[in-house]
């Protein structure tokens, strides 16, 4: 277990104890509502999250496909979901930790100190011979209070100055990057000067994301370097931008950063909403 993720093992722990509140995120892109998933099955105690409804707000394009929903609306979803100050989160999904990283960081975000994801996913969980209860948990209310501005994030005018002073990561598959397809916003291709990183290769074959030396490595390929101050590594939130397309798997990115060490600043807007922003300029084929 580290500060961010957490195994199946010490999952049970925490809910032997009861100590801990767990939020089912399962969402996919061409399935999004996951709901029918978690009630055939799903961690004991569990509370179904709606990614598109609870986790985003949804308004003109120009906002991207999965912009922040207020703070008070989260809160509203987060006290519905039984969170107190003070409490133990985990989340988790069936894909790869890749939507439930979206509530790990907005939590985080939002205030929340001790927000973790499953690692391994649900698959991890079944894997360990643990078993999957069915229906809806619905549970007392909660009276957490949450305000945003705990992580660092990116406007489209900072997306867009990222590359001159740092690095800028995005998080798409490859062929999405170089504008080879695109299969749901108006414009194929990337913010110029952004570099390719594609989320899939933070974990492993199940779903476990890679050793944080692992990790780091792969970021010092791309780019990114952790400096030296005081004789501690230690990297601006400045230094690293992640996008990706509506702001979902970016989240994913941001954590393997921070599991590497890095304090990565998200563009919550990312592709979606650059795409359909007028003037933006675009690129398309490998960074230059």
């Amino acid at each position: 277990m580290t500060d961010h993720l957490i195994t199946p093992d010490d999952l049970a722990k925490l809910i032997d104890a009861s100590t801990v509140r767990i939020l089912d995120v399962r969402w996919r892109l061409d399935r999004p509502d996951g709901r029918p998933d978690y009630l055939a099955g799903h961690i004991p105690g569990a509370v179904y999250v709606d990614l598109d409804t609870e986790l985003a707000a949804h308004g003109d394009p120009g906002e991207g496909r999965h912009p922040l929903p207020s703070v008070e609306a989260l809160q509203a979803s987060a006290r519905s979901w039984g969170i107190n100050d003070g409490d133990t989160v985990v989340v988790y999904d069936d894909l790869k930790s890749m939507s439930a990283a979206r509530a790990w960081w907005l939590l985080r975000y939002a205030g929340m100190p001790d927000v973790r994801v499953l690692d391994g996913s649900l698959g991890g969980w079944a894997a360990s011979g643990r078993s999957l209860e069915s229906g809806a948990v619905t549970p007392d209310h909660g009276a957490v209070t949450l305000s945003y501005g705990h992580l660092p994030v990116l406007s489209i005018d900072d997306a867009a100055a990222m590359p001159e002073s740092g690095i800028l990561l995005d998080a798409r598959a490859g062929e999405r990057y170089r504008g080879e397809v695109e299969p749901v916003d108006p414009r194929a291709g990337h913010i110029p000067g952004a570099i390719s990183a594609p989320t899939g290769e933070n974990v492993d074959d199940d779903g476990r994301f890679l050793p944080a030396d692992a990790l780091r490595a792969r970021f010092n390929t791309l780019g990114a370097e952790l400096g030296a101050i005081n004789g501690a590594e230690h990297n601006l939130p400045s230094n690293v931008g992640v996008y990706c397309g509506s702001g979902v798997t970016a989240a994913h990115q941001a954590l393997a950063l921070t599991l590497a060490g890095f304090a990565p600043a998200v563009y919550p807007g990312s592709w979606s909403q650059w795409s359909n922003t007028p003037g933006r300029p675009v690129a398309t084929g490998e960074r230059e």
